[in-house]
């Protein structure tokens, strides 16, 4: 069943999409159709002029390169991601392959234009561009996912072989390699028993880009890496992945501050509804560490039993405020350290 009849205001039929899957489909279907049909560009920005032309297949192959070039720049914008599957939908669509099965969706698919191949290189050039520059490792991570619908591997097939071969932990790895052998490791849909991200020789920012691999890993060494509070924006987006399987996290000697343990803790999914044990030494925390951590015990069945807060500014009153409320630090943990 995709779609589900309800019954709207004034008695009128209603359909809502049951998976959302299929509104993000139709949704590139539509700005495809839009922008090829009707000429009419869904996400135009008023100060581009891309029509000064006179050669209608030109015309057609500018418009197209514009919508893939401005849904690249608004998915990369979006915190959240909720472009992202849209994206990878509209790019697949470029792909005459994939066209032929939608024929009486798409009414245009008769101009060669669509599956213009100079169109896709240049795309491909665009996103590579892109990866290179995109400081955000989730939105990355998606870019990659874009090569593959357009059937551009090979940055992600270098790393395959590295990885087969055992030369990577040799090698200096430049932040959009970091990039692709994170896209990798997640494509695989293996969970990882450790994940130590140290193995890696590359810099602040490539550490960056590894980050998103910790939603698929049971133990996670991220000791010493540099990060920040920054980091920990992109550890909590990973950690609210339904069925998450992290259970260890080693986070000692990085600069995380009250702000970063902040971070994680919040949202639907705090960091604490699923880690067994925690390592924060080193991480210049202070008292307010331990409020926002004491609150965040409060879960039912909280399930963790060793915290490492070693070598930080906690002082009595951040013992104090871990001791405090209904649910106590002691009620859970076996190691405190």
């Amino acid at each position: 069943e995709i779609f589900k009849e309800e019954h709207g205001l004034y008695q009128e039929k209603v359909f809502s999409f049951v998976h959302l899957s299929i509104q993000e489909f139709l949704a590139a279907v539509h700005a495809l159709e839009s922008c090829l049909g009707k000429e009419e560009q869904v996400l135009i920005c008023r100060d581009d002029h891309i029509y000064d032309v006179d050669d209608e297949e030109v015309r057609k192959s500018d418009r197209l390169l514009y919508l893939y070039r401005r849904a690249v720049d608004q998915a990369l914008k979006s915190e959240n991601g909720h472009l992202d599957l849209f994206l990878r939908f509209l790019l697949g669509l470029s792909l005459e392959s994939n066209q032929n099965p939608l024929q009486h969706l798409l009414t245009q698919t008769g101009s060669p234009i669509q599956s213009n191949k100079e169109t896709v290189e240049r795309t491909v050039e665009y996103l590579s561009k892109k990866i290179e520059k995109e400081s955000s490792p989730e939105r990355v991570i998606n870019l990659f996912h874009c090569l593959n619908e357009l059937g551009s591997n090979s940055l992600v097939e270098d790393m395959q072989t590295s990885l087969r071969t055992g030369t990577l932990s040799g090698r200096e790895l430049e932040p959009h390699q970091c990039s692709a052998l994170a896209y990798l490791l997640l494509m695989s849909e293996e969970v990882l028993e450790e994940f130590d991200m140290k193995t890696y020789k590359t810099s602040d920012e490539g550490y960056q880009r590894l980050l998103p691999v910790v939603k698929t890993c049971k133990r996670s060494l991220l000791a010493g890496c540099n990060l920040t509070y920054k980091s920990c924006e992109t550890l909590a987006s990973a950690l609210q992945t339904p069925n998450c399987p992290l259970r260890e996290l080693d986070l000692s000697s990085n600069h995380l501050e009250d702000r970063g343990v902040k971070l994680l803790c919040a949202g639907p999914t705090s960091l604490l509804s699923n880690i067994q044990t925690l390592e924060l030494a080193r991480c210049n925390l202070t008292y307010k560490s331990c409020e926002t951590l004491a609150s965040a015990l409060q879960t039912p069945n909280c399930p963790l039993r060793k915290l490492d807060l070693s070598y930080n500014h906690l002082e009595d009153r951040g013992v104090k405020l871990l001791c405090a409320g209904p649910t106590s630090l002691l009620c859970y943990i076996q190691t405190l350290v």
